[in-house]
């Protein structure tokens, strides 16, 4: 007897056959109709705004980690070859 699991696990469904490969529940894919190519930048636009108020947030929150930050992506830069 295989133990029970809650509805709406995050594990792939078994096979009902053994020959058969696990498979994932199929997900529809949500797209807004027709989507304007100045409305995706703009949505794009905000997303990068509010991802980048994230990131300075981050910053002023944990300043140590900041600068560690700042100091490993400038040895990255250093030792980067052309």
């Amino acid at each position: 007897m295989q133990p029970k699991r809650p509805k709406g696990s995050a594990r792939p469904r078994q096979p009902e056959r053994p020959d058969q490969p696990t498979r994932w529940p199929e997900r529809p894919v949500q797209r807004p109709e027709q989507e304007t190519d100045a409305q995706r930048r703009r949505r794009r636009a905000q997303f990068l705004r509010e991802l980048t108020e994230a990131r300075e947030l981050r910053d002023r929150v944990q300043p140590r980690r900041a600068k560690v930050a700042r100091l490993r992506h400038a040895m990255r830069m250093r030792t980067f070859r052309w």
